[in-house]
Order: structure tokens, then C-alpha cells, then sequence
């Protein structure tokens, strides 16, 4: 008894030492040395008991209760709850939500910008499988089969089925003549892709009787309180606009849409933008010359009685689809003396990355090329050079019944006379209007279109033949 009397006597006077005011040095090196790991199982028992959100760096740091109160020696005073919550997230949860920030790749990017890749054998990009490196291979090769098992594989995932809708339609008067352009909406993307309709006949009241080119989209009912001018307003009118005449479509009508035998069928072009090309002028391809040459092919009446019919679908998708921030990274790799295609694969990009679904849609949507649809056209001609594009279009439906090739103006203009050019030069839309492009970057830019792409479109001039 006496024996044990002594221990807990011991057992007090140490820990009155190790948890008293402290003694001065020389005592410390003379009697017991302080040592914070002995409190250690004390302070783990004490955390455990106050709650999940509490570890043993909050005593640590002052967060005690009993310190908060000046009850350090003795705890059963405290009769208050410690409600101290740590405001910094784990590592692991910090990174996740590092990765999911917008644009944080593009920092990353620009901070530290990776090196060109080869554009032989280029690697697919595969997830990340864990942001902690694991210990050792064989811990890296499990881990990895046991994440690959249980995600679903991508396939599963269906996406919705496309649907576009137009928003607003309005006339607007060009070199060429009237059109009208369409903006659409749809359930793929957030880019507001256009249409621009030539048919001159819906303005004219005592033009010959055609089927006319409307979007089923705009001209339905959208909702029971809908007045009239709220469908004039959105463009669902017909004729032309004035102060005296504003006349609502009727959505109750259903035009038949079918184009006399004795007529060809409308001209429509897919047309993906170009900001360089259309809006600065650049050179190094023709695409604003193609976009004022489609609308020019289009407007060019059919006879001297029949206008021109058709529509240009101006799809939202700068550089074959990869962006102007890679195109004009991409046009730095051009100058170095690449092409269009390898710049493209060494940025990591494809070769094309445009889609087709939504033009094939919006087709449908004007009554274009529906086939065997008794209310919409039975084919289309196509202004294009781009087998890719004609067999896109086919699989989304749409019935196409010619080709008519697109030659860029420089090259046409080799056998015309001078006066035809300069009368070409006076109208035209976008910066380049009706002159033509030229120059080598041009050149090398529609070989590697031939030559890389299969364009159907022939070398005629000198140097290309000599190149290939």
C-alpha cells in the first residue's frame, strides 16, 4: 500500500513538472528535462474526447480549452464545447478542385508551356489516374487496374439527341442582293451558328411561285401568349417589313417543299468561320473569298424570270474546329515551314476537327435536302471541294444531288480578260470583297488542301506541279 501511495505521489510530481509554469534552465538541466513527446498520449486521449474536428496540433497551437479559460490544471471546470473548425481543406481535396478551376490549363499552359510534339506517333492523352504518386510500381500498377475497373468506360454515355431552334431572322441587303439571316440555338454547344438564306422571291409578291425557304423552328407557336408582334419581332413575318405592312406567318400553313422538276435544286454551302480570313484579310487562305463567292453563286438568277435560291450555313468553328488561339499559334509553326496539317497534329490537334450534325440540322430545319420528306426539298446542290464534308452531310440525311466545285478566284482569273476582274473587284462582301487572294502563302495553303486533304480541286498553276 505504501508502495503504491508512492507511485501516484511520483506519478503527480511529474506531471506538475511537465505541465507547471516553467523552471528556470538550470533546474531543467539539473533535475528532469522537459520533454513535449510524454504528453502525447494524453493530448490524442483529450482530442478524442472533444470531438472529429479537433487533432493534437490544436493544443499544440493554444486551441486547448482549458488554456482558453485559464483552467489548464484542472480540466473538469471546462464545461463549455470546443467548436474550432479548420478552414484549410486536405491536399488531395485542394488539387481536385485546383483541376476543375476554369481556364486553369490554359495558366498552366502559358506559365509553363509544354514542347511541339512529333507529329509521328503522337501519344493519346490519358487521364491522370491519381494526383499522389504511388510508392512504389507494383502499388502504381494496382491502383491504376482497380480505377480502370470500376469507371464507367465514355462510350456509355450517350449524348442528347441535337436539336436546333432559330432565334431570330432578319433581312439584310448585300452586294450580291437581299438575304435573310437566321441565328440558331442548340442543345450541343453554347456558339450561335447562322444561316443566311438567299430567296428574293418571299420579298416580291409577283415573283413566281417557289417553295420558299423558312425555318419550321422560328414559324411555329412557341407559347399560347405569343402576340402577333411578338413573332414579327423574332423575323416570323412575311414579305417585306415597313411602317404600313407587317403581316405574321400563319404556323398553321404547311407549304409544300418541293422544287419544280424543270428547276435545279437550291445551292446551299457549309461555311465554317474565319476571323483572319473574313474580317482581317489575311492571306494565307481564301475563306473570306469563298464566303462572298458562295453568296454570289447563290444570288445569280437561275433565269431571267427565277431568282437564286439557296443558303450559306455559317458554322461557328474557327480553324477547322481547334480555335484562333491554336490557329494563330498554328500559323507561327506555318512560318517556320510547316504546313496546315502538321502544324495542327504537332499542337495536338487532328488534321480537321470540324463536325458536321449541327449544319445537317439546320438544313432540315429550312426544309433543305430532307430526301423522301414530302414537306421539305428533295435534294440540294452543294458549293464545295471537300469530300469529307459531302459524306458528313449524307450521314446526317441530307440528299445531295450535284457538286459544284469552288475554284479560288486567282486561278480563274488566268483566263479572264482585265476588264472582268476590275468589274469583279467593285462588289463583294467581307475585307477581301470581290478581289481574289494571292500570293505563296495562299498557294502552299491550297496544295496541302489537295495534296494532304483530297480536295477534289486540280493543280492548274506552275509551281504547284513543280512541288509535287
Amino acid at each position: 500500500m505504501a508502495h503504491l501511495t508512492l507511485d501516484i505521489t511520483l506519478d503527480a510530481a511529474i506531471l506538475d513538472v511537465l505541465t507547471g509554469p516553467q523552471p528556470p534552465a538550470k533546474t531543467l538541466k539539473t533535475q528532469l528535462p522537459r520533454r513535449d513527446a510524454a504528453l502525447d498520449p494524453l493530448l490524442i486521449a483529450a482530442a478524442a474526447a472533444s470531438g472529429p474536428h479537433v487533432t493534437r496540433n490544436h493544443y499544440h497551437h493554444d486551441f486547448y480549452p482549458g488554456a482558453l479559460q485559464d483552467v489548464a490544471r484542472d480540466c473538469t471546470k471546462w464545461s463549455g464545447k470546443l467548436a474550432y473548425v479548420s478552414r484549410q481543406a486536405p491536399r488531395r481535396q485542394r488539387l481536385s478542385i485546383d483541376q476543375g478551376k476554369e481556364n486553369e490549363s490554359y495558366r498552366r499552359e502559358v506559365s509553363e508551356p509544354q514542347p511541339l510534339q512529333s507529329t509521328e506517333n503522337l501519344p493519346s492523352r490519358k487521364r491522370r489516374s491519381s494526383l499522389v504518386a504511388p510508392s512504389n510500381a507494383s502499388e502504381g500498377r494496382t491502383r491504376s487496374k482497380s480505377i480502370t475497373a470500376t469507371e464507367p468506360p465514355p462510350s456509355t454515355k450517350m449524348p442528347p439527341r441535337l436539336q436546333v431552334k432559330c432565334m431570330a431572322r432578319t433581312r439584310i441587303p448585300t452586294p450580291h442582293g437581299p438575304a435573310f439571316l437566321h441565328l440558331y440555338h442548340n442543345n450541343r454547344d453554347n456558339k450561335e451558328h447562322l444561316a443566311i438564306v438567299v430567296d428574293p422571291s418571299q420579298l416580291d409578291q409577283s415573283a413566281p411561285s417557289l417553295p420558299p425557304i423558312r425555318s419550321r423552328s422560328l414559324d411555329s407557336v412557341w407559347s399560347e401568349n405569343e402576340t402577333e408582334m411578338d413573332r414579327i419581332i423574332r423575323g416570323a413575318y412575311v414579305g417585306r417589313l415597313s411602317p404600313t405592312y407587317q403581316k405574321a406567318s400563319d404556323p398553321s400553313i404547311n407549304t409544300p417543299q418541293s422544287t419544280p422538276s424543270d428547276l435545279p435544286p437550291p445551292l446551299i454551302r457549309i461555311h465554317s468561320e474565319c476571323f483572319t480570313g473574313e474580317t482581317v484579310g489575311s492571306m494565307r487562305c481564301d475563306c473570306g473569298e469563298q464566303l462572298d463567292e458562295a453568296i454570289r453563286q447563290i444570288s445569280n438568277p437561275i433565269n431571267s424570270q427565277i431568282p437564286g435560291r439557296g443558303a450559306v450555313i455559317y458554322l461557328r468553328q474557327e480553324g477547322r474546329g481547334i480555335g484562333l488561339l491554336s490557329k494563330i499559334r498554328a500559323y507561327n509553326l506555318q512560318d517556320m515551314g510547316h504546313d496546315t496539317v502538321t502544324a495542327n497534329l504537332m499542337l495536338g490537334h487532328k488534321a480537321d476537327e470540324r463536325g458536321y450534325e449541327i449544319a445537317g440540322a439546320i438544313l432540315k430545319d429550312l426544309g433543305l435536302g430532307c430526301g423522301e420528306n414530302a414537306s421539305c426539298s428533295e435534294s440540294v446542290r452543294i458549293l464545295t471541294n471537300n469530300p469529307d464534308k459531302m459524306e458528313a452531310l449524307r450521314k446526317e440525311g441530307i440528299q445531295i444531288s450535284e457538286r459544284v466545285p469552288m475554284i479560288p478566284r486567282s486561278w480563274q482569273q488566268r483566263s479572264q480578260t482585265e476588264e472582268t476582274v476590275v468589274k469583279q473587284e467593285t462588289l463583294g462582301l467581307t475585307l477581301i470583297g470581290g478581289k481574289a487572294v494571292h500570293g505563296d502563302d495562299l498557294d502552299k495553303y491550297l496544295r496541302t488542301k489537295v495534296v494532304r486533304m483530297g480536295h477534289m480541286l486540280p493543280l492548274w498553276f506552275e509551281e504547284a506541279s513543280q512541288a509535287l
